[in-house]
């Protein structure tokens, strides 16, 4: 059997809108999460992953 997909939540959960700005996934597939099949999961992983090099780049122009 296939290992499960690890959770991408570093408990530091931060809502901005809709979005973690630690793990990068909106509220929705938080909520989802635990429901969801190996496949979703590893799209919303991939996802988050683009999410969040887009916040981390978007902070560096700011200075922040």
């Amino acid at each position: 059997m296939a290992k499960d997909i690890d959770n991408p939540c570093v408990s530091l959960c931060q809502l901005n809108s809709e979005l973690c700005v630690s793990c990068g996934r909106t509220r929705e597939e938080i909520r989802k999460w635990r429901g969801m099949k190996r496949p979703e999961k590893m799209a919303t992983v991939q996802r988050a992953a683009v999410r969040l090099k887009a916040v981390v780049k978007k902070n560096a122009r700011r200075g922040g």
